[in-house]
């Protein structure tokens, strides 16, 4: 007799509190084999052979409905053909589809026909890694609005030092592979692109645009004091190069000092960026010329994930909560540009985007800051009491007199 069912940690490993792994549990003579979903929720987000109380209940739900479709489809296969039940098989079955990589090949070779920046090259190199890792869209057959589906919860569920993946981590896998798969269609590859069904299904997010630095934050590493000569202080003398100048990393890995002219005393630039090739003008302020003056008159070159890596452990050192990353340092050279009242206009040619409503998006985040003070300012008004005998005098002698 064979049997299924979706169980929670069947090993007991999770902590009280933490993400557990969900696992289709194969009985087979009475012995249990486990197939891992790539699904993770706590313990008490799973109820009723359900997902529950979760953000993403719907598509979760869905994702594990279709591998139990595919693992009962895989079993009843080989009993018809008077076949062993093979649970190693169809464990490769179910996550592969089949043996052929006639998709993966395809990606691989594709990317290196792209004409883009290094960067974004390298990206498409790590959509192509990630999705080798997965292992659940390997041939043509496979690419369907279910399986990219399926793809962005095994994101969601992928843990790396800790961390999940941010909400724009995954919009930009979905967005390169959403390119690729536009080019296979126009080649005949597939009928259709699968994300023409999933319209604004995969959203960018608003935190990784919107984070930034206070001023006491910013003056938390500059002070910090890593060991000499170590990543980490490299590291931290390029966040502190892109603070004020608001640099892309990019841009600071291809920086050339030569082409900066000495006018009126000061380091000026213009230029275009190197991921859009839009225009930008720069100009090097007190401490991004002392990082120049310590490493020779160039910028610190560092690995993207190694740097990274160490802005994580920077922000930790420095009792940071925001988790640090590179284009943080782009968001507060941006918003203290805002805040100390350069225009709008003159920031985006800074930052060289490639039209305003990229760089209004700093200008919302200051706006709800100024939004939190007139809350806590209609809060203190609201406590005052409305008698003079509480208050030792009138109301218009208090806050509103004062002013």
């Amino acid at each position: 007799m064979i049997t299924t069912a979706i169980v929670f940690d069947h090993r007991g490993r999770t902590k009280s509190g933490a993400e557990g792994p969900l696992e289709v549990r194969i009985t087979l003579d009475r012995h249990p084999y486990y197939i891992n979903t790539g699904v993770r929720v706590k313990r008490r987000q799973w109820a009723f052979d359900k997902v529950v109380h979760h953000q993403q209940a719907n598509e979760l739900n869905e994702r594990l409905g279709i591998m139990v479709s595919k693992i009962m489809q895989a079993v009843n296969e080989r009993l018809k053909n008077g076949q062993d039940v093979d649970v190693a098989a169809i464990k490769r079955e179910v996550w592969s589809g089949g043996s052929s990589t006639e998709l993966l090949d395809w990606l691989t070779d594709e990317i290196e026909r792209l004409d883009v920046a290094h960067g974004t090259y390298k990206h498409y190199r790590t959509l192509v890694k990630r999705m080798k890792e997965w292992n659940g869209m390997r041939t043509w057959a496979d690419v369907t609005a279910d399986n990219v589906v399926s793809f962005d919860v095994w994101l969601r569920s992928r843990v790396y030092r800790s961390l999940h993946l941010s909400e724009a981590g995954r919009h930009n896998y979905h967005r390169y592979l959403k390119h690729l798969l536009n080019r296979a269609e126009m080649l005949g590859k597939i009928p259709a692109n699968p994300y023409a069904k999933l319209h604004g299904r995969f959203k960018r997010g608003d935190n990784e645009n919107t984070e930034y630095l206070t001023d006491a934050e910013v003056a938390r590493v500059m002070k910090l004091e890593p060991s000499p000569g170590s990543i980490m202080e490299m590291a931290k003398d390029l966040f502190v190069f892109q603070l004020w100048t608001g640099l892309a990393y990019q841009d600071t890995q291809a920086f050339d000092f030569s082409r900066y002219k000495l006018v009126d005393g000061q380091w000026r630039l213009t230029a275009s960026r190197i991921k859009t090739g839009e225009p930008f003008v720069s100009q090097l302020l007190a401490p991004a010329v002392a990082v120049l003056e310590k490493y020779g008159m160039e910028t610190p070159k560092i690995a993207n994930a190694v740097y990274n890596r160490e802005l994580h452990d920077i922000g930790i050192a420095c009792g940071i909560k925001t988790r640090l990353h590179s284009h943080i340092a782009r968001h507060t050279f941006a918003t203290y540009m805002l805040r100390h009242g350069v225009p709008l206009q003159h920031v985006s040619r800074m930052l060289g985007h490639t039209n305003i409503k990229q760089t209004l998006r700093y200008a919302k985040v200051l706006a709800e800051d100024v939004h939190a003070h007139y809350a806590r300012i209609s809060n203190l008004l609201n406590n005052i009491p409305n008698n003079e005998e509480s208050t030792g005098g009138a109301v218009g002698d208090g806050v509103a007199g004062s002013m």
